[in-house]
């Protein structure tokens, strides 16, 4: 996955849900695994998507502090679409 550079201004990096090739089948953001305002480190999971019988964790981009869940759990999702902000430890 691509993790696009903090925005200077905020020192945020989003979370982007990634080309994961399940095109034909709906994407439903399924599970928070880290509260909104956990210290995180690179590569701890953090949310957890479904597409059938298929699961996917995403990891953290980062180190620093879950800033912001923008989606909620049970909602779909789609790839390119960010789902989260993370606070980038300085």
């Amino acid at each position: 996955m691509i993790t696009p550079p903090p925005d200077p201004a905020t020192r945020r990096t989003p979370l982007v849900v990634p080309p994961l090739g399940l095109d034909t089948m709906p994407l439903v953001l399924s599970l928070w695994l880290v509260p909104a305002g956990t210290s995180v480190v690179v590569g701890d999971r953090v949310v957890e998507l479904s597409a059938g019988g298929v699961t996917i964790d995403l990891e953290s981009p980062v180190t620093g502090r879950l800033a912001m869940q923008l989606i909620d759990e049970d909602e779909t999702v789609r790839p390119g679409m960010t789902i989260a902000e993370f606070e980038v430890d300085a």
